[in-house]
């Protein structure tokens, strides 16, 4: 056999020589680009395909500063540099770079630097310069803004690139992304890498999400259009997107909540909104999650000190009386429990989320930044199916502030409210 020939020497330069071991795909395009935009689906092989980029821009081809930018802070650590297929665990052991998390920094023994930023903090973009730039997850970032930023920063060097690594969603800088004419687009699928994955993994990944929109998206990688007959799209959610609020006379945080935390379970949909002084909506935060009923507790009080909400609320028909419970249950000592009201579904969820989609038409509601999960569940929802629980959540509370409540639930947190602080004063300021 061949490779039993090789020196040690030989065999750890094999091992480490990412174009032998890469697919077509994976390797960066041919010509003159900018951008390399990776759309494809969970399991292709992304972040492995990121991390070498940036491991022979820094070592081949005399690259002297990168930014690294994925969604959060967290994914940038946990995916991008210390995950399975990151720049540490690919790295060749003679070209491993350091590590200082403290300085959000990776130093390469040629002296060249990759610097980490979170997505979520566009200002933490601003300024630097670099000459390369790989971003992961690019369509779930709350920010586009971010993106701008880091495309102001590329101007080191002869020849700044940046790659970007991402599941696919019709975000409007994806569409806008396809259209541009100095990115080159890589597609493709879970199953080009099938033979690194584990086959039971891909069995029951292709048995549960087979001919769904979701498995065509996170499978096949693939930009899904609108889907006919959804009471909201893409398009009306983008035009009115913003990336900070005015003032806000109202907050509520809205939980629609889930009662286990087993991996087939539905998730906590925990949604914070706001209403202006002049009735707009704002859509400040989706802190939904999978976990048990005290951690989404938590959460939710965690989001109602953070955003100074006025209220927390609830439905009755789904876990009204258990909601209140579980959120006492989890107050530290001396804690005073956070003002909360239980919503009755009186009518159906189409009844429900109708109202809401036409303030959206009407241009009433603004996301400030960008909620992939959310926007995801409130663009595929067709009515007469289960509807999602960060929906339901999103549902809730805009009902609470701009339908159902606009008129007496001011009088009612008078009335009941354990936050006197929070009541009669002026409203919250711009964030």
């Amino acid at each position: 056999m061949i490779l039993a020939q090789l020196s040690e020497d030989e065999a750890q330069s094999l091992l480490y020589d990412w174009p032998f071991w890469a697919r077509n795909k994976q390797l960066p395009p041919e010509g003159d680009w900018f951008g390399w935009l990776i759309l494809a689906g969970r399991g292709f092989g992304k972040t492995r395909t990121g991390a070498e980029w940036v491991i022979d821009q820094v070592k081949c081809h005399g690259r002297r500063r990168i930014a690294l930018v994925a969604r959060t802070a967290a994914d940038v650590r946990d995916v991008m540099v210390e995950g399975e297929s990151g720049i540490l665990a690919v790295s060749p052991p003679r070209f491993m770079p350091k590590y200082e998390p403290s300085k959000r920094r990776l130093t390469w023994p040629n002296g060249a630097m990759a610097t980490t930023y979170s997505g979520d903090k566009p200002d933490q973009l601003r300024g630097p310069q670099h000459d390369g730039a790989w971003l992961d997850e690019l369509a779930a970032w709350r920010y586009t803004e971010s993106f701008d930023q880091v495309m102001f920063g590329l101007r080191l060097g002869d020849n700044p690139q940046w790659v970007g690594t991402t599941t696919p969603r019709p975000t409007k800088l994806i569409r806008e992304l396809l259209k541009d004419r100095s990115v080159r687009v890589t597609r493709g699928s879970m199953q080009e890498n099938r033979a690194n994955l584990a086959a039971q993994t891909i069995v029951q990944l292709e048995k549960k999400y087979a001919g769904t929109r979701l498995g065509r998206q996170e499978l096949a990688g693939a930009v899904l259009d609108d889907v006919p007959g959804a009471l909201w799209t893409h398009t009306i959610i983008d035009d009115k997107r913003v990336t900070s609020h005015p003032d806000l006379k109202r907050i509520v945080v809205a939980i629609d909540p889930s009662t286990t935390s087993e991996e087939e379970s539905a998730e906590a949909g925990i949604v914070v909104a706001g209403v202006s002084v002049d009735g707009h909506g704002y859509v400040l935060d989706d802190l939904s999650l999978r976990d048990t009923p005290a951690r989404w507790a938590l959460e939710a009080i965690t989001g109602f000190h953070k955003f100074e909400a006025d209220r927390i609320i609830g439905e009755a028909n789904n876990g009204g009386d258990m909601i209140e419970q579980v959120l006492r249950s989890v107050l530290a000592k001396g804690e005073r429990m956070p003002p909360y009201n239980k919503v009755h579904a009186s009518r159906g969820k189409l009844t429900r989320a109708e109202p809401v989609s036409a303030l959206y038409e009407q241009g009433m509601v603004h996301h400030v930044g960008n909620f992939a999960e959310l926007e995801d569940q409130m663009c595929t929802w067709l009515p007469g199916e289960t509807s999602p629980d960060r929906m339901d959540a999103l549902v809730w509370a805009l009902t609470e502030l701009m339908v159902d409540g606009s008129k007496t639930s001011l009088a009612r947190s008078k009335a009941k409210g354990l936050y006197p602080e929070r009541q009669g004063r002026k409203p919250r300021g711009k964030r």
